[in-house]
């Protein structure tokens, strides 16, 4: 029983260390938006875009799925539209946006 028991605990601490993990990717991944893509782009789950042409970050999996991103995160976003800066995130950064459009999708 007692053994039982401390296979319950453990893993119920694993559990709750992986969603810990994945809530601090989120947070990290919304404060790059918020940094970085806010200006263009509505990134939360409600609002408009304040330029009508960049998609919400919410509606971005109707387009592709999110997890294809990655690649284009790692090897520099590139647009033919000018105002779009060139963005090349590290492989944490990439783990974190992509966990953060996850988040909203809706």
């Amino acid at each position: 029983m007692m053994r039982r028991l401390a296979l319950l605990c453990l893993v119920l601490a694993c559990a709750s260390s992986a969603a810990m993990a994945q809530s601090g990717r989120v947070q990290r991944g919304f404060t790059f938006a918020q940094m970085n893509c806010s200006q263009c782009h509505a990134i939360g789950r409600v609002g408009e875009s304040p330029i009508p042409e960049a998609p919400p970050f919410r509606t971005l999996h109707t387009r592709y799925p999110v997890e294809d991103l990655a690649e284009a995160f790692a090897e520099g976003i590139t647009t033919g539209h000018p105002s779009m800066p060139q963005f090349q995130l590290d492989p944490a950064q990439i783990n974190d946006l992509i966990a953060y459009l996850d988040s909203i999708q809706w």
